[in-house]
């Protein structure tokens, strides 16, 4: 066998051996992205694309971490949603919550913490300065306002109440704290079409059957329904 032969033989085993070596570490590749899917998919909510409550949490948490008082948690629950799955239907109903969740994660933007944490209730902690507070949550409360279009071309007119703490306004950095605060600001102004903001009174409201009962709060955003 002449020598270019021999060379191109093996050429041809290392050409061989390295593709073959290739074949597994391909399919591992492509096994690491389909779990990456699999994982991202079971820690957001499938109908409106927000966090699930455990990854919510954990964001949350990362956030008030670094930012700390410059951190808002806004809580959002939408008004008069059994009235519109009983009147409409349920498939209007899914269709009010997949648009109030890409309402919300375009209002709050990707570095923030966007979750559902039930039925029609959502959360939000992000980055916010106190200058910014009163237009972003107007803001907010004015997307949550806008009427929804149904696939069939009906139109559904929805609400959410709103309500926000932030480390300041209550004085805990504690993601729990924050919550409780928040949602018993949010019944303060149930179905009055404005944003509340904690104060530390908020935190000692009673819970009544899970929720808080709210009281009268000292600082009041948005537009009047």
């Amino acid at each position: 066998m002449s020598s270019l032969l021999r060379v191109q033989g093996r050429i041809g085993q290392r050409t061989l051996l390295l593709t073959t070596a290739a074949v597994p570490f391909t399919g591992w590749a492509v096994h690491a992205v389909t779990l990456h899917r699999q994982l991202a998919a079971t820690r957001r909510d499938p109908l409106t694309g927000l966090l699930r409550r455990d990854a919510y949490t954990a964001r949350a948490r990362r956030i008030l971490s670094r930012h700390g008082d410059d951190t808002v948690l806004v809580m959002v629950d939408a008004d008069h949603f059994k009235q519109i799955n009983d009147t409409m239907g349920h498939p209007a109903g899914d269709a009010v919550l997949k648009a109030f969740g890409a309402r919300i994660t375009a209002w709050a933007g990707p570095r923030a913490a966007a979750g559902r944490l039930g039925g029609d209730e959502f959360a939000v902690v992000l980055e916010l300065p106190a200058a910014r507070h009163t237009q972003r949550l107007e803001q907010l409360v004015r997307t949550l306002h806008t009427p929804v279009t149904l696939d069939d071309g009906r139109t559904v007119d929805v609400a959410a109440s709103v309500g926000a703490a932030t480390p300041a306004s209550i004085g805990s950095r504690d993601l729990t704290a924050l919550q409780r605060a928040a949602d018993a600001a949010l019944y303060d102004g149930k179905h009055s079409g404005r944003a509340i903001i904690a104060t530390r009174r908020h935190v000692t409201v009673p819970s009544i059957n899970g929720r808080r009962e709210g009281r009268p709060g000292t600082a009041v955003w948005g537009r009047a329904a």
